[in-house]
């Protein structure tokens, strides 16, 4: 299977025809990749289709572009559709239930299949943004290749939403993410990393590059997309199947063989997938002693 990760710049367009011409072009350069994936809070650029009243109003745009939103569907499964492609989709700030929440949209050639909604908020979403907690349930995306779920940005930072995707079947974990710096950027590679090492499965970061300062969201982003596997049988030393070149407009693409996932979870050189389960379990009933030594 091979799949292609976005490094994204945030855009500005005049009107929504310009819009969907850009996402036309970006889905058209993808080659022959089965699955793309683009990055959290890509759709933003969207808020630049109004006024510049509502361009400076950080809670004030999520409102409007919630207008878009039958727009931005549309689009993106025609596209699908046409190239024959599965796409995670830049993530949407939806208004649903009162609230706000970050959800990843996964459309295929027959149109919308579900989508994945952010569990961990970091303090920028939490404290100024209003955006919340998605409703807690993780989604298994079955396709012809493999089974793959989605963990937004800080969501890869944890082990609990992964290992319960892998446990379920996953032997992919897609990471849309959008950060302002390079250690932003690094915190969700070394959760990404983590996240392939301990349930021995791959795990593919999209993220915004460049600058926006239009938006008070998403002005300042710094990022680069990266293809990650176990540091183990059949895969590179480092578990790095490919990196792309920071704050560069690209497509990243690998090929994925699930395969390779199925032999090293039976066969590695260590099994941190199956002793992760193990270990939990056994540690379940257990009480361990915390010593405190002085020296």
């Amino acid at each position: 299977m091979k799949i292609a990760a976005a490094q994204y710049p945030i855009g500005y367009f005049g009107n929504l025809e310009d819009w969907k011409i850009n996402i036309r072009g970006w889905v058209a350069s993808s080659e022959d990749a089965q699955i793309l994936v683009f990055p959290e809070y890509g759709s933003m650029e969207m808020a630049s289709l109004f006024s510049g009243q509502i361009q400076k109003d950080l809670v004030g745009q999520i409102v409007k572009m919630n207008e878009l939103l039958p727009d931005f569907l549309a689009n993106f499964c025609q596209i699908a559709n046409e190239f024959d492609k599965i796409i995670l989709c830049p993530s949407f700030p939806v208004f649903e239930n009162g609230r706000f929440v970050n959800r990843v949209f996964v459309v295929g050639p027959n149109g919308l299949t579900g989508y994945q909604d952010k569990f961990f908020m970091t303090r920028f979403e939490d404290e100024e943004w209003g955006i919340s907690s998605g409703t807690k349930k993780l989604s298994v995306f079955e396709t012809n290749w493999g089974k793959f779920g989605i963990q937004t940005c800080y969501d890869v930072e944890f082990g609990i939403g992964s290992k319960l995707l892998c446990e379920s079947g996953a032997e992919v974990i897609f990471a849309p993410s959008c950060t302002e710096t390079l250690k932003g950027a690094a915190r969700v590679h070394v959760g990404a990393r983590a996240r392939a090492m301990e349930n021995q499965c791959y795990v593919a970061v999209s993220q915004t590059v460049g600058d926006a300062l239009w938006s008070p969201a998403v002005d300042i982003n710094y990022g680069y997309s990266a293809i990650y596997s176990t540091p183990d049988l059949g895969f590179p030393d480092e578990g790095i199947l490919a990196m792309g070149e920071p704050q560069k407009k690209m497509w990243l693409f690998a090929n994925l063989e699930m395969e390779k996932i199925h032999e090293v979870r039976k066969n590695g050189s260590v099994l941190n997938f199956k002793s992760n389960s193990a270990i939990k379990n056994a540690l379940t009933d257990s009480e361990i002693e915390i010593q405190h030594i002085r020296i």
